[in-house]
């Protein structure tokens, strides 16, 4: 990188373009420190401060059109219910949380007045209680103001087990009450570091309670508002076609002053990911591609059309494998995946190694990933301190082969391994991509050397993707034996997002696969390393304890592939800041266009 380079580096960061983060992290590419990489901003006019401001424009309107393009279509537009982050990003255009989390991981106020702190008297200091306060003056899409009975109920709507809320988790272990008209207290039984769960980021939208209070428990999936949103965002409902398209106006009363700039937005659904990146990057057809998971050499070529670019944020993505721990070829009660099976192999540590061991991360990284992901063995990749620096990957059949071995499968004449009569004969899912399909065929010729036989199956993304209960081939279904997808730890903090290997949260016919556990793994001591840490008040014993509870996940069930990154395509003018801690249009109303 010259010093020409290094200039459009910065020029991007002052102009919104590109996070703090993101240059930090190319920099250290270099081999040049964090705090370097710092100085060289505030040398340049940059502070520390948050970029958003960096906002340009001097009044609301006036921007036009803006087009983004998602190419796993949304299917409903509750965040509540929104089990894909397809559905996450269509319902935060018009929903807000209380705050969100900005590319540093820090918490910024989005309709909250302030971050509650110690300092100022809104955290308490024994962890049992936070204070929120909201701005005055917002109103929701219809005129209503928003007040403190809209986040009491939220709180009773996510946590009722009838609701069925994807969100549950994270509402169930508090109680919120009202302080006056602008202000609530939520409450825990025990001491609680992570108190910025409910209310904040993707998890964290505010529901008014005017619209959905008649449809609260088992009519929830009646609203009407699940497909007409009403909420307080930049941008109000005009048309939703499930699985096609979102279109939205700005909202003459958002509460920001000069925002949002565009006068219109529409997000269109479908299509795949290369499609999508050459709809921003070589045709300028589209503003903002969502999610390129698009091989690197794909999108260098791309590029050179100069219509657009290639954004590149790392927060906490992780693409991984998950191996069922339940039976999906056997149905109890009507159910397959019960949780009153156990799978034939994957029960077994030992089969769960070997298949680790026959992942071959480098080339994948290499091969297929390039600068948009880091080959890794954790299931937590940030912020640093919940590192695990316990954990290795590495490619060796011959070590897989032995274990097999060891746990009593042994070859047939085909080469094919079998125990008491089963063949090890595996299904593979996951969602219609091609560097996914690329990586499903390396792991499936690298256990066919292992004597495991691999059915590969492809799922076309806004159905593995769905939030449908009906659907079978969902991913939170999960009626196979092994299956492959991202999911991005939208939070900077590992909390919610270990919520996936907890035994509680098991996904489930009863549940309608609202369960965040969706390998149904169970184990006694990760769920004691998880209570822990959720009361654990010191900051060192409480990394340490999630250190545990990664290296416990990744060593049975969670295969890590690659940390990935955010990779969206950027209009050539277009200023979109982004988080990699949170959803991709958590700054939507901080967008706008260079002249």
């Amino acid at each position: 990188m010259d010093e020409r380079d290094l200039r459009g580096l910065i020029g991007r960061v002052k102009s919104g373009q590109l996070s703090r983060r993101a240059f930090v992290q190319r920099i250290a590419a270099l081999g040049l420190t964090a705090p370097l990489a710092g100085l060289m901003l505030a040398d340049n006019g940059v502070a520390a401060a948050d970029l958003r401001t960096a906002y340009k424009p001097a009044k609301a309107g006036g921007g036009g059109a803006l087009k983004l393009l998602w190419w796993q279509a949304p299917t409903l537009l509750n965040p509540h219910f929104a089990v894909g982050t397809k559905d996450q990003e269509a319902s935060r255009i018009f929903y807000e949380p209380l705050a969100a989390w900005d590319a540093e991981g820090n918490l910024v106020p989005v309709l909250a007045a302030a971050i509650p702190s110690r300092e100022n008297g809104a955290l308490a200091a024994d962890g049992r209680s936070v204070t929120w306060t909201i701005k005055p003056g917002v109103t929701w899409h219809d005129g209503k103001p928003l007040t403190a009975d809209d986040l009491v109920f939220t709180w009773d709507y996510a946590r009722d087990p009838a609701t069925a809320a994807v969100t549950t988790g994270s509402y169930r272990d508090c109680k919120v009450e009202k302080v006056d008209d602008l202000t609530v207290r939520v409450l825990f039984d025990k001491p609680t570091p992570y108190w910025c769960d409910a209310f904040v980021g993707n998890v964290g939208a505010i529901m008014p309670k005017h619209l959905f209070s008649p449809y609260a428990g088992a009519k929830s999936r009646d609203a009407p508002q699940n497909l007409a949103p009403v909420g307080t965002g930049p941008y109000r409902f005009v048309e939703f076609r499930p699985g096609d398209i979102v279109r939205a106006e700005r909202n003459p009363s958002y509460h920001l002053p000069n925002r949002p700039y565009f006068d219109t937005l529409e997000m269109k659904g479908g299509g795949d990911a290369v499609s999508a990146a050459r709809a921003v990057l070589q045709t300028g057809e589209y503003d903002y591609a969502w999610n390129l998971l698009v091989e690197d050499e794909v999108l260098k070529r791309l590029e050179t059309g100069g219509k657009g670019r290639v954004d590149v944020v790392f927060g906490g993505k992780l693409e991984f494998v998950l191996l069922n721990t339940t039976d999906p070829t056997v149905e109890v009660d009507g159910e397959k995946s019960s949780l009153k099976t156990k799978h034939p192999a994957f029960t077994d540590p030992k089969v769960c190694q070997a298949m680790n061991l026959l992942i071959d991360r480098k080339s994948i990284q290499d091969y297929i990933y390039g600068r948009t992901g880091r080959a890794t063995a954790n299931s937590v990749n940030g912020p640093e301190r919940f590192v695990s620096r316990n954990t290795s990957f590495a490619f060796d059949p011959a070590r897989a082969n032995a274990l097999l071995d060891e746990a009593g499968w042994t070859k047939g004449p085909d080469g094919i391994r079998a125990k008491d009569g089963r063949r090890l004969k595996l299904l593979f899912q996951t969602s219609i991509n091609a560097p996914r399909q690329k990586t499903q065929a390396i792991i499936k010729q690298a256990a066919s050397k292992a004597g495991i036989e691999i059915e590969l199956k492809s799922v076309t993304g806004s159905v593995f993707f769905s939030s449908d209960a009906a659907n079978p081939d969902t991913f939170p279904h999960f009626y196979a034996d092994m299956e492959m997808y991202a999911i991005n730890m939208t939070q900077a903090d590992p909390a919610t997002w270990m919520l996936q290997y907890v035994s509680w949260e098991a996904a489930t016919k009863e549940n309608k696969w609202q369960g965040r556990n969706i390998a149904r793994w169970r184990n006694t001591e990760f769920d004691a390393l998880y209570n822990a840490a959720q009361t654990e008040l010191d900051p060192v014993k409480r990394a340490a304890l999630f250190i545990k509870a990664n290296d416990l996940a990744v060593s049975q069930n969670v295969l890590p592939l690659v940390h990935r990154a955010e990779v969206s395509g950027v209009a050539a003018k277009l200023v979109a800041p982004r988080s990699g801690w949170d959803n991709d249009l958590a700054f939507l109303p901080e967008w706008s266009r260079d002249a």
